[in-house]
């Protein structure tokens, strides 16, 4: 096989029924949907789509299971208008795909998922094959949204630590994406994970929960000092190069060897934020197509927030992020905030 290049983007795809209310309402009340979006969504889907607006000649693989209906076929269309390569991404017959209905509040920029898992309950490291896979990374998500692949699987945890065991088997570096949940859940699906990664990128609840350690403060604020703390002992859990956490105001990047890298997040005009949904995943890109790029980890961050702020012009997970000068363009035109790190 020719040297690899490109990025597998693995797990989870469904699609986003983004709906934007005023206020987060109470029970037993009627409130009105000021706008609804549907776009491609999942850690899957938006990591293959967020890469090809980086960089639209980036090689760009996805992997996973939808369903055989419209939402799948939706999916499909989205992957090849924007050249991700889906051979393996599969329709399972009869099968739902996974939705979301995303409210985005606009009196705060706060939201809030409701999903259906539909097929993503089937998916199991079987679903998973990389002998033909020509991308040097595996992008792998969502530990506790599939059913099958969060519970014990032939001698391992869960079916995502028998994945990535794969995945290194194949030649695969890997890195691993959350999901916001419970924190005692999410440590026990993400810490067996850990030594069979190469990087981990995700946000300040979930370094904290992986960590085992309270990274907001009562106001709801995050403590970058805490962050940084948790990140050095989830490094000492697993076998990452490289750990980020990021959060409203900025991310904490720490190595292996020590190191650590702190950057405040780009400040974005409140005129010019339209939602949050996906910034985290387009921060993500950002990273990773630095790190896949070979970039100083301070340039990676740069490029991870300057993705995020792009994002955050659109409702939708993808549909801000542009090209990564255009991104780093607008950074450099709203600058970065300070942040500092007092431990």
């Amino acid at each position: 096989m020719s040297e690899r290049r490109g990025v597998l983007s693995a797990g989870t795809f469904c699609v986003d029924f983004n709906k934007s209310i005023a206020r987060w309402p109470q029970e037993d009340t009627s409130n009105e949907v000021m706008a609804i979006d549907r776009q491609g969504g999942g850690s899957g889907f938006n990591m293959a789509l967020d890469l090809k607006r980086l960089d639209p000649f980036f090689p760009v693989e996805a992997m996973g299971v939808v369903g055989d209906d419209d939402l799948g076929r939706f999916l499909f269309h989205e992957c090849d208008a924007h050249g991700v390569d889906r051979a393996a991404l599969h329709a399972l017959s009869g099968g739902v795909t996974m939705s979301v209905d995303a409210f985005n509040v606009a009196s705060n920029g706060r939201r809030t998922h409701f999903y259906h898992q539909g097929v993503a309950a089937e998916m199991t490291p079987d679903s998973f094959d990389f002998s033909s896979t020509r991308a040097r990374i595996l992008h792998l998500g969502l530990p506790g949204a599939h059913k099958a692949m969060d519970g014990p699987w032939r001698g391992d945890a869960n079916g995502w630590v028998a994945v990535l065991r794969k995945a290194r088997a194949s030649g695969l570096a890997a890195n691993l994406e959350l999901m916001t949940t419970k924190a005692d859940r999410l440590a026990e699906l993400g810490r067996p994970c850990l030594p069979h990664l190469d990087w981990l990128i995700v946000n300040d609840y979930e370094i904290g929960a992986l960590a085992g350690r309270e990274t907001r403060r009562p106001d709801g604020s995050t403590d970058a000092a805490a962050v940084a703390h948790a990140i050095d002992e989830t490094l000492a859990l697993g076998a990452m190069r490289w750990t980020a956490a990021h959060f409203p105001e900025g991310a904490v990047v720490g190595g292996r060897d020590g190191s650590r890298v702190v950057l405040g997040s780009v400040a974005v005009p409140a005129s010019a934020i339209v939602g949050a949904n996906g910034a985290g995943d387009a921060f993500a890109a950002g990273m990773l197509y630095g790190l896949h790029e070979q970039w100083p980890i301070v340039k990676c961050l740069e490029l991870g927030h300057a993705c995020a702020a792009a994002s955050m012009r659109a409702v939708s997970t993808t549909g801000g992020v542009a090209t990564v000068a255009e991104c780093l363009a607008l950074a450099k035109q709203w600058g970065f905030r300070p942040l500092a790190l007092n431990l």
